[in-house]
């Protein structure tokens, strides 16, 4: 490679760059294996290869713009006219020569010539007229009818330009893929043939335009491109990392249009406590242009294989795919969680999809399903402790929403009866919506629901009800805002082996039970804007008043309304309650504000909000939910963001009657995109009853952070970790610290490699998902659909 020189104008410097990257110094690359779809994108000079045209004379341009990022195309109207009939090949040169002897033409000097969808421009070109070969030397540019750009010292044209021999060549694909190759030749079917060749669809210049060396490449004895069928074939090709080889490509083939083709995608590498070393590779079989299939093997030292599979099909009018993992190993009990001796078919089938029938009709759904509890973690799938199945058949207009759905949900927490994990089949809901139907103003909202709910150990339930709710909102000359709200609802339940449930406020009446819900609120808001710190401010402050008579809350089953928690989320809600089997009733009074802050780069938003009961005894709910007294306990929200840089979310419940910290949730990131650090803490002191097993204290630390350095290096790590010990929880057997799960890594990413390694740490065990650390090693080749 030739040093640079202060003197040697830019341009120059990467012409002569260029010319030692084309002999060999470097040449380009980075191949688009099997099942690849191109990111890369389109190559230089791309308003050429649109037009089919060359600038001329000044605007000629020079070799540092060969490997540039293109700039947009130019507007056809300042392109040069095109020849009158495709078989004339027009020219511009700054000099022209004519040899009567030889019957030949020399042009010298910015070169054009153009015949309909083609151009060349070339320091010279020599036209023999009577054997009508055409010559061009010198910083040669070919751009064929699909835009396609070859570069090249020297190449021979027909009188059809059509290239023939060319030698130290660049070719520069439409689709965003570069070839590089000591000497070429097109055949009379257009096809190109590159002897010692490289490839790469990465970019092959810096920020200057000058060229670099790709952090990896495919080298190959032979390459043939075809224009045709847009593929390019590969003969004794290898794969090639920071200029080491190490992997061969037998009968490797691309597709430069972006399109997947079929072949093996790269293997990954694992190492883990329960299974050993696990190496695994795929298939990828493109059947249609709609239709794919990928088909996997795991092999592991300590385990046995395990096979893989995953089906892909878009549709006219959606699409779905599915995927399945199967093996034969020794497994534990569901019940005992003990390692069962015999070995037993496992597997886990998982499938989803979504069809949309009309604007208006659609059905979305999934699959889940594992053949015993510590499948997925054992073979690290999926961390998940339950799997859910579940359909939904949707119709939404402007004014209506009708949802017919149904879930199922398998249990994988060892020791838990899935008897007792309820099925809901159907669950139906429909509402309608109707602007100012009497003539009052504002909206209102019909509503119809129906819920079934079944499981063989447990109680079972059936519900509907059907309700209404009219929403009026107006704005006074002061500026409040005043929303007035009514509903009215009635419930039918029916229940049976109520007794089946542990906790009693849980279980309901047996049998057929019914109830009416009426409830009203007014709820005023005034906001006040001003200046404040360089900025503008909104102080609103807010109150609501609410009432509903005594509900029968307790003579019916609580199946979706157990999760109650007091939070800024739902402090101005109408009913606290989340689901509609529990409703709030009596009289409240809410209150707080929210304060908004607005400055440039920053953004501060606050929230502090309590309520008051009027009724005496609020018994429907539980000691410690913030809700149980007449004056609940403090609760908010603060927000602050700088830039993109900083985001911080702090959440709070106070006890209203020493502030003792109830609820305390942070969430914090600080950073870049490729350097930051993010921090997750959640502490629960709700001092709940340990019957209620909904509602427990936990108290999590969750962190994780990322450093780059060297320009494409960078290392990470995270970590969960329980915090709850025996005070909090007498279950537990923690004392207070207790890791979860740690990762650790080193990853290196540029514009066309990826690769890492990572060391995690589980630090419980699942049966035969043991604890221990895990390594696992990759590596993805970006525009090439590996991953």
């Amino acid at each position: 490679m030739l040093p640079a020189s202060p003197t040697v104008p830019q341009a120059d410097k990467c012409r002569l760059l260029r010319a030692a990257w084309l002999a060999g110094a470097a040449l380009a690359a980075m191949a688009m294996p099997a099942g690849v779809q191109a990111q890369g994108g389109p190559p230089a000079a791309a308003e050429d290869a649109k037009s089919g045209t060359e600038a001329t004379g000044e605007n000629a341009g020079n070799e540092a713009d060969l490997l540039r990022t293109p700039s947009p195309p130019a507007d056809p109207a300042d392109m040069p006219a095109r020849p009158a009939s495709d078989d004339e090949i027009a020219f511009e040169t700054d000099t022209l020569a004519y040899d009567s002897t030889g019957d030949i033409v020399t042009a010298t000097g910015n070169v054009v010539l153009r015949s309909a969808d083609r151009s060349v421009r070339a320091d010279q070109v020599t036209w023999n007229r009577a054997t009508g070969q055409i010559v061009g030397s010198g910083n040669v540019r070919f751009v064929d009818e699909e835009g396609n750009q070859l570069y090249t010292s020297r190449i021979e044209l027909t009188d059809e330009f059509e290239a023939g021999a060319m030698e130290d060549l660049l070719l520069a694909l439409r689709e965003g893929g570069r070839l590089a190759a000591e000497a070429g030749a097109r055949g009379e079917d257009g096809t190109v043939v590159l002897t010692t060749a490289a490839y790469t669809a990465c970019a092959v210049s810096d920020a200057e335009g000058c060229p670099r060396n790709p952090s990896w490449r495919v080298t190959a004895d032979r390459v043939v491109y075809d224009p045709a069928d847009n593929r390019v074939r590969f003969t004794g090709a290898f794969l090639e990392i920071f200029g080491a080889r190490l992997l061969p490509l037998p009968g490797l083939s691309i597709r430069t249009d972006g399109k997947a083709v079929s072949g093996f995608l790269v293997p990954d590498l694992r190492v883990s406590e329960s299974n050993g070393v696990e190496v695994s590779g795929s298939y990828y079989w493109r059947l249609a242009e709609n239709q794919d299939l990928t088909l996997g093997a795991h092999v592991f030292t300590e385990a046995p294989p395990m096979a893989s599979a995953q089906w892909r099909h878009l549709m006219d009018n959606g699409a779905y795919q599915i995927t399945a993992y199967g093996t034969h190993s020794s497994r534990i009990s569901d019940i005992t969680g003990a390692a069962v001796s015999e070995s037993d078919p496992r597997g886990y089938l998982f499938a989803n999809g979504k069809f949309q029938f009309d604007p208006n009709w659609s059905l979305t759904g999934s699959i889940r399903l594992a053949s015993d509890r510590t499948f997925l973690r054992r073979y690290d799938i999926s961390r998940d402790d339950r799997l859910r199945s579940t359909f939904d058949l949707e119709r939404i207009d402007d004014s209506s929403y009708l949802s017919i759905a149904g879930w199922a949900t398998q249990t994988l927490r060892i020791g838990a009866p899935q008897g007792e994990v309820p099925v809901a089949l159907p669950v139906i809901d429909y509402r309608r919506r109707l602007a100012d139907p009497v003539g009052l103003g504002g909206t209102l909202e019909l509503q119809l629901n129906s819920l079934a709910i079944m499981r063989d150990e447990g109680q079972d339930t059936q519900r509907a009800f059907a309700g209404a709710r009219w929403d009026l909102k107006r704005i006074t000359g002061l500026g409040q805002v005043v929303t007035l709200t009514g509903m009215l609802r009635g419930d039918v339940y029916h229940s049976d082996e109520n007794a089946l449930t542990e906790t009693a406020v849980y279980r309901g009446n047996p049998g057929w039970k019914t109830r009416g819900i009426a409830v009203a609120a007014l709820d005023v808001e005034w906001p006040f804007v001003g200046e404040a710190f360089g900025g503008t401010q909104v102080f609103t402050p807010r109150v609501q008043f609410a009432v509903s008579p005594p509900i029968r809350n307790l003579a019916v089953p609580n199946e979706d309304s157990r999760a109650i928690d007091l939070e800024d989320s739902n402090l101005f809600a109408l009913n606290r309650f989340p689901g509609y089997d529990r409703v709030e009733d009596g009289a409240r009074l809410t209150y707080g504000f929210d304060w908004e802050l607005q400055i440039p780069d920053w953004r501060l938003r606050t929230t502090v909000g309590q309520s008051y009961r009027l009724d005496k005894d609020p018994g429907v709910f539980i000691d410690g939910t913030g809700l149980s007294e007449r004056v609940s306990d403090f609760v908010g929200r603060t927000e602050v963001r700088y830039r993109d840089f900083v985001s911080f979310t702090h959440r709070f419940r106070l006890d209203k009657d020493n502030l003792a910290v109830r609820r305390n949730e942070l969430d914090a990131t600080v950073g870049s995109k490729r350097t930051y650090a993010e921090i997750g803490y959640l502490r629960l002191d709700r001092d709940i009853a340990e019957e209620i097993e909904d509602l427990q204290d936990r108290e999590e630390l969750r962190l994780a952070t990322r450093i780059a350095f060297a320009r494409y290096w960078s290392i990470f790590g995270a970590g969960v970790f329980n915090l709850t010990d025996r005070q909090e929880d007498p279950t537990f057997t923690s004392d207070g610290f207790d890791p979860i799960r740690t990762r650790l890594g080193i990853a290196y990413e540029d514009d066309c490699l990826e690769l890492g390694v990572t060391w995690r740490r589980d630090y419980t065990d699942a049966g035969d998902a043991r604890r221990g650390d895990t390594f696992q090693f990759y590596f993805a080749l970006r525009n090439l659909g590996f991953r």
